[in-house]
């Protein structure tokens, strides 16, 4: 099996720590709003490494944080008038239920950062006794970016040309670093916002730390694969390398995997561009399965550009699958009973092409666009093959495979029951009376209910409206 390492910007053959177990650690979101969708990209994505790897026999403890102490957290919090804790717990939440309707596994664990500060503070002094970071009069700690000579070695910089780009900065509290480059470990506290006792001030850690801090813990002082966007590159994850590698003495990950950037109509996502969705604005259009399609039809190196005539395309793409699904699950039913013909093991023979391709696909740094194509083969050759005079044993067997290849990529063979128009309008029509009632919680209930089953309900002055989705 091959990854293509970032850290050597080339495929390496795939050889774990220790035998049969893979040590895999996932930077997870800052929850401070709903995510969007640029977030589920790096979910999804890495979810998908960790089933294909389950499904090779690995033991795979999958680590993802929780970022619930930041600037946009306290930001939030103090717009709100609310603490930070009630911000991140609140959007912590909604981001656990938006991934599990992507269908994204639970990790092994998802640590917070808040419940890891004495490790934090523990790292820290160890880099500042070892001459690799030290504090300033105010009581921030800094690391010292040119103890570490391999600095710069993930994201292929040179100190040089950082330095160089760092002149033109002012940047506040820059007067008391010793080097511009040097960047935080510790902070002082400020007015209204969270704070930890630490052996420098009273104040909470940068954010570069804390990752490092929770794979140590949950993983160990090396780990297998350390994945995320490719925006944390630089500088999160080069300053996870030399914070580590310093305060450990050995190298933190073999394979440094990054997922590329999602553009939107072939534009940068941004609020002012008004082109900014999250996952729960996607999941009032679409069966957030089809976003996992949609996803992982492209490489997950290459950039991604999303637009609804893309996910229109997805939705076709995925209910194909599921279409050919039910026929075979049609068949089990009303199929010949006895054992396999003899053409139909010749058949179910040929079929096994399908999974190689599958798996070659895989093998090959996870080219989830090609498996997609194996998959659509596979479809294909069971529609054709399978027919109403088959043995029902054929046709499970076919689905066995179909439904194995799909659940490696997260994707769901059921349909979503269609629901009457009539029901629609009898649930509409109790969902005004519960409101009537001021039962806001059976409206908003019935409400949910509808969306699960694809209907989307829209009050207006008129009253309400509702479509399919």
């Amino acid at each position: 099996m091959k990854v293509y390492n970032t850290l050597s910007k080339s495929k390496e053959e795939f050889a774990p720590l220790e035998e049969g177990k893979v040590k895999m650690y996932v930077c997870g979101p800052t929850v401070y709003n709903l995510i969007h969708i640029g977030n589920a990209r790096p979910m999804i994505v890495f979810d998908t490494v960790r089933r294909y790897l389950e499904y090779r026999g690995y033991q795979v403890d999958y680590v993802s944080n929780f970022t619930d102490v930041d600037d946009k957290i306290i930001a939030k919090a103090i717009e709100e008038g609310v603490s930070a804790e009630e911000i991140s717990q609140r959007y912590m939440k909604e981001c656990q239920k938006d991934m599990e309707d992507m269908n994204v596994k639970p990790a092994t664990i998802h640590p917070l950062a808040t419940q890891e500060i004495d490790g934090m503070i523990e790292m820290i002094q160890t880099l500042v006794d070892k001459g690799f970071a030290y504090p300033a009069s105010d009581g921030t700690v800094y690391f010292r970016v040119k103890r570490f000579s391999e600095y710069g070695k993930l994201s292929h910089k040179n100190l040089e040309d950082l330095q160089s780009g760092f002149r033109s900065l002012q940047v506040s509290g820059e007067g008391q670093k010793e080097d511009p480059l040097d960047f935080v470990l510790w902070k002082p506290k400020k007015e209204g916002e969270p704070f930890w006792p630490s052996p420098w001030c009273d104040g909470r850690p940068g954010w570069h730390i804390e990752c490092s801090v929770m794979a140590k813990k949950y993983l160990g002082e090396e780990i297998d694969i350390h994945a995320g966007g490719e925006d944390l590159i630089f500088p999160h994850h080069e300053n996870e390398i030399a914070q580590s590698e310093c305060c450990n003495g050995k190298p933190f990950a073999r394979y440094w995997m990054h997922n590329a950037f999602l553009n939107i109509d072939n534009k940068k996502m941004s609020k002012s561009l008004g082109n900014f969705f999250t996952v729960r604005e996607v999941g009032e259009e679409y069966d957030l399965q089809v976003l996992r399609f949609f996803m992982l039809n492209a490489h997950y190196r290459s950039p991604l550009n999303f637009s609804r005539d893309l996910m229109t395309a997805a939705k076709n793409g995925l209910e194909r699958i599921q279409t050919a699904a039910e026929h075979l699950r049609q068949i089990q039913k009303s199929g010949r009973d006895g054992e396999l013909t003899q053409d139909e093991e010749k058949l179910l023979e040929q079929a096994e092409e399908f999974t190689r391709k599958f798996q070659e696909a895989m093998e090959d740094d996870f080219n989830t666009a090609d498996a997609i194509a194996a998959i659509f083969e596979l479809v294909k050759f069971s529609n054709t093959q399978a027919k109403e005079n088959s043995t029902r044993l054929f046709a499970e067997r076919l689905y066995d495979v179909l439904q194995t290849l799909t659940e490696i990529l997260g994707f769901s063979l059921e349909v979503k029951e269609e629901i009457l128009d009539q029901e629609i309008e009898d649930l509409i029509a109790q969902r005004q009376a519960a409101r009537k009632e001021k039962n806001f919680q059976k409206a908003d209930q019935i409400r949910d209910t509808l969306l699960e089953k694809g209907i989307l309900l829209e009050d207006t002055r008129e009253g309400v409206k509702w479509k399919r989705v």
